[in-house]
């Protein structure tokens, strides 16, 4: 625990020296200010006001870009070290394998959640000063999901660092990863598969494997509970899930795909050829 401890730390600092962090910290950052400028928490869209209002853009506008971010610094990490040259000495130090390989999957996440949940966390200060009603239901079920999209992409990316033999293929292969899960959002492939008559529960077993229209659904469930917004699909997931179920689904299914990910990278990394 000590040594997985030390190499969270160390993983922590060379993050808040790199320019990746700041750029990240001044998105989210800047996106609640945005946000506050643009009068969001003066609006009122299907009977969500305040700080309601303005967590539900917010959600939104995180869930296109934390995957990309967590996915672009990520894969630098393992393929960074390797492709550089300093795996030997940096294995060669009194530290295990998994307490090193964990304990930077760990500082990553801290330093990539953190800006995140500081930015909802600076919007609902603003609103308790300005007097705003609080929604602490929506606040908790909101850090919890972006919680889990983090660490799947955080899984995803140290998997794929752990595979690619240099930086550039490994932010290649997360790119297109990113770009493929952001094009079949249920938009594009639920119609697709309508098109060719593929049967409802197919069709919506195939979307709800994608952890980004998990997300994305998930989002929903707090001011759309009956998920009007989807259509017909609505009737297959509430079938199957119900409205509690499945925004347990939207928390425990990206976790899981960032922990067998995360634990497929770590036999790689293991197994492999580390110099």
């Amino acid at each position: 625990m000590h040594h997985l401890t030390l190499t969270a730390w160390s993983d922590i600092l060379e993050s808040l020296r790199a320019r990746w962090f700041a750029v990240y910290a001044l998105v989210f950052g800047g996106l609640v200010v945005l946000l506050f400028v643009l009068g969001l928490t003066e609006s009122r869209v299907m009977g969500f006001t305040g700080l309601s209002r303005l967590m539900l853009t917010y959600i939104q506008l995180s869930m296109a870009i934390l995957p990309i971010f967590v996915l672009i610094t990520t894969v630098r990490s393992l393929a960074g070290d390797r492709e550089a040259g300093v795996f030997e000495y940096l294995l060669a130090l009194p530290v295990p394998l998994g307490a090193w390989y964990w304990g930077k999957l760990l500082g990553r996440f801290l330093m990539v959640f953190t800006p995140v949940f500081l930015a909802m966390t600076g919007a609902v200060i603003w609103g308790a000063i300005s007097g705003a009603e609080i929604p602490w239901r929506l606040f908790a079920y909101y850090t919890g999901l972006l919680m889990a999209l983090s660490w799947c992409f955080l899984g995803i990316g140290i998997f794929i660092s752990s595979i690619a033999r240099s930086v550039d293929v490994a932010q290649g292969a997360a790119f297109i990863i990113w770009l493929t899960l952001l094009l079949f959002l249920d938009l594009i492939l639920l119609g697709v598969m309508i098109q060719q008559q593929v049967p409802a529960e197919t069709a919506v077993t195939i979307a709800l494997a994608n952890p980004m229209q998990v997300f994305r659904t998930g989002t929903m469930m707090l001011f759309d509970p009956q998920l009007v917004m989807l259509g017909p699909a609505a009737y297959v997931i509430l079938d199957a899930f119900g409205t509690t179920g499945y925004m347990l689904y939207a928390l425990a299914y990206p976790t899981l795909i960032g922990l067998v990910t995360a634990l497929l990278g770590y036999q790689v990394f293991k197994r492999g050829d580390l110099i």
